[in-house]
């Protein structure tokens, strides 16, 4: 009995010792091969992780600043990828380079000649595309586009009461269009902040100008009144331009009448001469034919040149040329014998 027990527990025993050998067997290289392939996956990902953080994006219309331990180095202009050592090393810092509008806000100032106006300009701004001048960016404003807005605004304030004060208010509001400087006034408000700006905070300035100019009661009424005094100044310049060409239209037409009547009475006295030439031949042709009626004739023309309606002369009869009316035209020698 104690053998048969031994042997059947003996063989129990190898029956299972082998079958957990078998078992041992089996499964071992099961697990080894899991565990690199994971380690092998682990070290792709710690790789492509790696890669990933040495590489930077630039954007279109961006500009990206590569910083070491927090100092620019360098500045990336070009759209793409580029490479830069990973974080702590080195980080990107992109930088807006897009145009932006800033208004100044409405600004009470003063013109030339001592009045008020009231004016907002508007200013076109972009951080200028240069390295220099977008690390300037970085450092004046800590790359924050409101803050250089705010300063904007503050210079374009300031510059705006001095370019002002170089222009009449005429120059600006005047109901002569041809009178108008607003152009002028934009380039030179420009000219102004454009450098100042530039080199302060790396601002590249577009464009400038004036999208509201009003004013005040006080200045509306001297404007009004400057207007009104324009206006009767050339009412007045028209009406003394009028009276001077109507006296030269008056003194060519009495120029014109003199010299009219003077030939008038230049063909008056030649036509006159004429006639008393024609007049001194008829006489002397009736003078030849019948010198008694000739001297009658002459004696009538003489009474008739000294005496009018008007005249009293108290003369003798008998002496010419009254003779002539009392004793009538002396007749003939023979005509008188047969009278008789």
């Amino acid at each position: 009995m104690n053998s048969h027990s031994t042997h059947g527990h003996d063989h129990s025993h190898d029956h299972s010792h082998s079958h957990g050998h078998e078992h041992d067997h089996d499964h071992a290289p099961a697990v080894a091969r899991p565990a690199w392939l994971r380690l092998g996956v682990a070290l792709l990902l710690v790789l492509v992780m790696a890669a990933t953080a040495c590489f930077v994006q630039v954007r279109v219309g961006e500009a990206t600043v590569i910083t070491r331990f927090g100092n620019p180095s360098r500045v990336l202009m070009e759209p793409g990828l580029a490479w830069r050592w990973p974080v702590p090393f080195e980080a990107a810092v992109p930088v807006d380079l897009r145009l932006r509008t800033t208004s100044s806000g409405l600004q009470d100032v003063g013109t030339r000649d001592g009045l008020r106006i009231i004016v907002q300009a508007y200013i076109a701004w972009q951080v200028a595309p240069d390295p220099q001048r977008i690390q300037l960016f970085m450092r004046s404003v800590q790359n924050q586009p409101d803050e250089a807005a705010r300063q904007i605004r503050t210079l374009v304030g300031s510059a705006l009461e001095t370019t002002a004060s170089g222009f009449e208010l005429a120059d600006l509001v005047n109901v002569d269009a041809s009178r108008v400087r607003i152009d002028a006034f934009e380039q030179r408000l420009q000219d102004r902040i454009d450098q100042q700006l530039l080199n302060t905070y790396g601002v590249r300035v577009v464009q400038v100008g004036i999208e509201r100019l009003t004013l005040p009661k006080v200045t509306l009424d001297a404007t009004v009144d400057r207007m009104r005094a324009e206006r009767e100044t050339i009412a007045t310049e028209r009406t003394a331009e009028g009276k001077r060409k109507a006296a030269e239209i008056q003194s060519a037409a009495e120029r014109d009448a003199r010299i009219l009547q003077a030939d008038a009475n230049v063909k008056a006295a030649q036509i006159q001469a004429q006639s008393q030439v024609q007049a001194a031949d008829i006489y002397g042709k009736a003078y030849a034919g019948a010198p008694e009626l000739y001297t009658l004739l002459r004696s009538l023309d003489t009474l008739g040149s000294v005496i009018n309606p008007a005249t009293r002369l108290v003369l003798r009869t008998d002496a010419a040329p009254f003779r002539a009316l009392v004793e009538g035209p002396a007749l003939p020698a023979g005509a008188d014998h047969g009278h008789r």
